[in-house]
């Protein structure tokens, strides 16, 4: 098994991340490579190096990729030596390798294609999760992305690598960082039996009213905090008193909370941009006293969940003696909007993202570079840092067949 190839704690069944199988590398290898194969089986084999690395700073989330070349390590009877040169959930550079994979040319040069896609995403995921829960370390986060991903291997990918920046996170500034994610599948990564959630508008819809669903999700899981979204009818502020009205000991007790989804065509109720101003001039006045991108006040003062409407919120329950009742606050918070609320210091309990996902999908993209050929240091022009850590490339190889 590769060295820092680790246990996942996933479930028995097969996850997606585990794929192509050995016999599925032919059809899912660039042809190029495949070609370069064929090549090395005719004309010899020999032992190479690869550094992998990636051109923009990452937290480095390596696992489902190791895991998956063991795998293949032992499906074809060979080994592979891994050089971790970072340990999950530490900080790598631009351009600084990852690791380094020594072993049989003929064995790996055809796995670069999957391998490279199962360690780009996930280390920048894991960058973005880890900036959101430093700036807000007394946020609890739920990974709410499963929906925005493109089929069940990205989600797992994601899942894990929401976990890796969260770990990191917490362990640097005592973060709550993420607490759960949506699907039963990837929660054994949240140290969760079960996904988490509150409630879909559709619910709402169905019920008919917003107190209504409450009762009906009450009743049907009585055990579960009863989190209620309160945006569906405009009426967020009064939905949410009625709500706390109707379930005044959940409300007392702090198993209740009201999640604020306000889409971006409107503001949230009883406010506009004056009255935002106003909001945020009682509780966070230097918030509007500097320089702010239009974004960055779109964020404060503007349409949707911004920091005008959580603290509006947070006034309303406090005032109406519900100042246990939890917010949660969902709708765009990337890394950028999570940084914004956190120079205002917004009430948020909770935080509902998918906005981890790396947003630019170019800077999810790993390379590797073979750097050694039989122990021979050999680089294209250019690629040279990939040797300033190396201890592997100078090793002896073998050449066979």
């Amino acid at each position: 098994m590769p060295s820092g190839a680790g246990k996942a704690g996933a479930p028995s069944e097969e996850l997606a991340v585990a794929r192509p199988s050995d016999a599925e590398i032919p059809r899912y290898a660039d042809a190029y490579f495949s070609k370069t194969k064929a090549i090395i089986e005719r004309f010899g084999d020999c032992r190479v190096t690869y550094a992998v690395f990636m051109r923009r700073p990452v937290v480095s989330a390596p696992r489902l990729a190791l895991e998956w070349l063991a795998r293949v390590e032992r499906e074809r009877g060979t080994r592979f030596e891994v050089e971790l040169l970072f340990e999950e959930g530490d900080w790598v550079g631009a351009g600084e390798p990852l690791m380094y994979i020594t072993g049989s040319f003929r064995h790996l040069v055809d796995l670069e294609t999957n391998l490279l896609q199962k360690i780009g995403p996930a280390c920048v995921a894991a960058f973005n999760a880890y900036s959101m829960c430093i700036d807000l370390p007394y946020v609890a986060f739920l990974a709410m992305d499963a929906r925005h991903c493109a089929g069940l291997e990205m989600a797992e990918m994601m899942a894990y690598a929401a976990s890796v920046g969260s770990k990191r996170a917490r362990a640097e500034t005592n973060a709550i960082g993420f607490i759960g994610n949506a699907t039963d599948a990837t929660a054994h990564y949240f140290g969760q039996k079960r996904g988490l959630g509150t409630m879909p508008h559709a619910l709402i819809g169905y019920a008919g009213s917003t107190v209504r669903a409450a009762e009906m999700f009450h009743a049907a899981f009585p055990d579960d905090p009863l989190y209620v979204l309160v945006d569906y009818f405009g009426r967020e502020i009064t939905d949410a008193l009625e709500v706390c009205r109707r379930f005044p000991e959940l409300a007392r007790t702090g198993r209740l909370g009201v999640r604020l989804d306000t889409h971006g065509g409107r503001f949230v109720e009883g406010l506009d941009v004056a009255a935002s101003y106003a909001v945020l001039e009682r509780h966070a006045p230097q918030a509007i006293r500097t320089y702010r991108t239009p974004e960055e006040l779109a964020w404060l003062t503007g349409t949707g969940v911004t920091a005008a409407a959580i603290f509006h919120m947070r006034e309303q329950l406090d005032a109406a003696g519900f100042d246990k009742v939890k917010i949660i606050a969902s709708s765009g918070f990337s890394p950028q909007k999570c940084k914004l609320m956190a120079s205002v210091r917004a009430p948020i309990d909770i935080i509902g993202t998918g906005s981890f996902l790396p947003e630019r999908w170019s800077e999810t993209y790993a390379t590797a570079d073979v750097i050694a050929y039989d122990g021979v240091p050999r680089v294209k022009v250019g690629r040279e840092f990939l040797f300033e850590r190396s201890r592997t490339a100078n090793t002896p190889g073998r050449r066979s067949g």
